[in-house]
């Protein structure tokens, strides 16, 4: 009989979040004591609610690493490390998606061919393989599959139901070969999708993804979904984002009446030193054991998104986590975590 593979969302309960550390042979450049405080701080909220993995460049770099996350008083019962070159940190992309199957836990292991070969991405792909040698994931079975797919550009409801964009599971440059029907058919094989919400409008400027779902519409529970939303109608982003939110009227549940629609609010303009638009936004948040870590920007509109986020997730704490120093390198918290679900 056909193995038949179950995806859970990211609120059911997780035994730990992996991090890719960043480090100073990747792109952070000047950049990179900004962007290790927002991992501690992360690693710090994170180990407060279970476990963390951390995956370190090489034995240097986790000394470093262990000396941050100690001197911040981390439960160190509550760390592993593990070493394994990376071009980078972004993990939700270049980790494992864990599914169930009948034997139990499974990790597919994508291909991560840098957002379409827009970066170099040779050592990231190998990094879920390496750890897992490694033992950090115990004895959970590891299963390659040729075909390319980020983590962030997915999103579930636990129910069957996949939400993405088209402007990234399309793309010509991850599996050229593959048509709509194709890309659906092996969701349905390797993650055990019944059915694909298909966005084709949004995006936020200064995104090297095209267009990740994260960073624009999440399920914060079966029926729920929170999306960005822009108010400034001189914006380049208003047309974009309304023509999305439109589409998201369109949807409906896996019980088939309409979603409750939770817009976040439109954090002012970030703009790099070299005055690209930077993508802010706040539906990049983790949901971990007992709380959702919130990305802020130091914008009057974080207060909003935090309270926003509160009413969608009423039995968990709602952390703020100052991220602007990520966005400075295109992605923001969800993007830097990768969940790892329980035993069910």
């Amino acid at each position: 009989m056909r193995n038949t593979y179950f995806l859970p969302p990211e609120w059911a309960p997780q035994r730990g979040v992996l991090l890719t550390w960043p480090h100073d042979r990747s792109d952070w450049g000047s950049n990179l004591p900004g962007a290790e405080r927002v991992f501690v701080d992360l690693a710090a909220h994170i180990a407060r609610f279970e476990n963390l993995i951390v995956v370190c460049h090489d034995v240097n770099h986790r000394r470093h690493v262990t000396h941050l996350l100690t001197s911040r008083g981390l439960d160190s019962t509550r760390l592993s490390t593990f070493i394994a070159p990376s071009n980078d940190c972004w993990v939700r992309d270049h980790g494992p998606i864990t599914v169930f199957g009948a034997d139990g836990k499974v990790l597919m292991d994508f291909v991560f061919n840098g957002w379409g070969g827009k970066f170099s991405a040779t050592l990231d792909n190998d990094v879920t393989t390496s750890i897992h040698a490694q033992g950090a994931f115990a004895d959970t079975t590891l299963r390659h599959i040729d075909f390319v797919l980020e983590g962030g550009s997915i999103d579930v409801d636990g129910h069957g139901t996949l939400l993405t964009t088209a402007s990234c599971l399309l793309a010509p440059s991850r599996n050229p070969s593959c048509d709509r029907a194709a890309i659906e058919a092996k969701l349905h094989e390797t993650l055990g999708i019944k059915r694909v919400l298909w966005l084709t409008e949004g995006h936020l400027a200064g995104d090297d993804t095209d267009s990740h779902i994260d960073i624009l519409a999440r399920f914060c529970d079966p029926d729920t979904i929170a999306y960005v939303t822009c108010d400034d109608p001189a914006d380049e982003h208003y047309g974009p984002l309304a023509r999305m939110q439109k589409e998201l009227h369109a949807f409906h549940s896996w019980t088939g009446a309409p979603y409750r629609l939770v817009p976040l609010p439109w954090p002012q303009p970030k703009y790099g030193e070299d005055g690209r638009r930077l993508p802010a936004g706040y539906a990049n948040f983790l949901i971990i054991n007992g709380a959702v870590l919130v990305p802020t920007y130091d914008d009057p509109a974080d207060v909003v998104a935090l309270q926003r986020l509160r009413d969608c997730f009423p039995k968990r704490e709602i952390v703020g986590v100052p991220s602007l120093p990520l966005i400075t390198q295109g992605g923001s918290l969800h993007c830097v975590t990768m969940q790892l679900p329980a035993d069910r």
